[in-house]
């Protein structure tokens, strides 16, 4: 830890987050064409985006900054391996055991499984003895998140609250970063058990959406709950939602994982395989 990035985190405490990220919004959905365009071209070059992998590869076509940040890929842009798929593009910021109900945050933090899903302790114990893992989206990353593994939505749950950046500074800074932060949780029903995926917002997040009702966030402050009678089942490698702005998905599965040989830190790509469940990995 450095004093800088201690001094990063500590400096978001008294930030108003939620009046600075919806100004960002507001900016997000300009269509001005001169101000978009040249919203959207800086950030081309300052964050270096790959655009010959986009459906669309003219930055100009984009209605809104927002249309271009959650661009779709080109159709083999990104291939499904087997097993359990990587949900997002982005940096692995950490996996393992759920042990003791406790997913891991950074070296030296952890925090509960109970909190992370919204408060509801029979919903965590599906859980207990499971898995979790983690991925950072930057900036420069595509973001929509896909389905890791083939599951039928059963409930949504918005959880309120802060939205700190969730960027390695802030993650070994700032305790329960990811059980603090405002989030969306979704609990799926799959051949393997419950399958949770948590969509965590953060500073100058303007919006998470999913693709069966749309923009999400903001909300009000307090918790809410959907059930869903309807079936919805969304096939692994899909696309389940998308960030408006760049932040940090969760996942926790009610069975032991065995993961990829992966390095924490390292550079993940949606659909490259995650792991496997024991089953699948002896097979």
């Amino acid at each position: 830890m450095t004093v800088s990035q201690k001094a990063f985190a500590l400096l978001q405490y008294p930030l108003p987050h939620h009046g600075l990220s919806r100004l960002v919004g507001m900016f997000a959905e300009c269509r001005i064409p001169w101000l978009k365009n040249a919203l959207i071209k800086a950030f081309i070059q300052r964050f270096k985006v790959d655009m010959s992998e986009a459906l669309e590869p003219d930055p100009t076509a984009y209605a809104t900054f927002n249309d271009f940040f959650t661009r779709a890929l080109k159709a083999d842009a990104r291939p499904i391996d087997e097993g359990i798929a990587n949900p997002a593009d982005g940096t692995l910021s950490q996996y393992g055991e759920l042990r003791a109900g406790q997913l891991v945050q950074a070296k030296g933090h952890t925090f509960s499984a109970q909190t992370l899903l919204g408060g509801d302790a029979e919903l965590a114990e599906e859980f207990l003895g499971g898995s979790f893992a983690t991925v950072y989206l930057s900036p420069s990353n595509y973001h929509r998140v896909h389905m890791p593994i083939t599951g039928t939505l059963r409930e949504m749950i918005y959880v309120p609250g802060r939205i700190f950046s969730v960027n390695e500074a802030t993650a070994k800074n700032v305790p329960n970063l990811f059980a603090r932060n405002e989030r969306l949780v979704c609990i799926f029903d799959t051949e393997r058990g419950p399958f949770a995926m948590v969509l965590v917002g953060a500073m100058i997040v303007a919006a998470i959406e999913t693709v069966w009702a749309g923009q999400i966030t903001p909300l009000a402050g307090t918790p809410q709950r959907t059930r869903f009678d309807q079936p919805i089942t969304l096939e692994k490698g899909v696309e389940m939602g998308r960030f408006k702005l760049g932040s940090t998905v969760v996942m926790t599965f009610a069975e032991p994982v065995d993961f990829a040989d992966l390095t924490l830190g390292s550079k993940v790509y949606m659909g490259r395989s995650l792991g496997r469940f024991p089953e699948q990995a002896s097979s």
